[in-house]
């Protein structure tokens, strides 16, 4: 019986609260601030991330050959997998900020 009558209840809020309506005024997002300032932000991150970190690769890998023609024949092993780590990375970094780039574009 306490299950019937709470299921009721739940019936019975359930329906009062889409039967009743609440008009509200909102703006559109696009003119927010927030939303005009955080596309700026992540066009000007994105653009400074494809430019950085290409320039950030390159010394990294000029460091990672010096040490590797220092290093012995196991280490350099090592060195190797780091400097394809860092390409990889720099590609990754680059297409995804150009993407990102393009995405935000579409949206100013």
């Amino acid at each position: 019986m306490k299950a019937m009558n709470l299921l009721k209840t739940v019936f019975g809020t359930l329906v009062v609260m889409m039967m009743s309506s609440v008009p509200v005024m909102a703006d559109t997002v696009q003119d927010s601030q927030i939303v005009k300032g955080t596309e700026k932000l992540i066009q000007d991150v994105t653009t400074w991330l494809m430019v950085l970190a290409p320039i950030v690769g390159v010394l990294l890998i000029i460091y990672f050959f010096i040490r590797r023609s220092a290093a012995d024949e196991i280490d350099q092993k090592k060195w190797n997998n780091r400097i394809v780590t860092v390409i990889v990375s720099v590609i990754g970094a680059v297409l995804a900020s150009a993407t990102l780039n393009l995405i935000i574009g579409y949206y100013v």
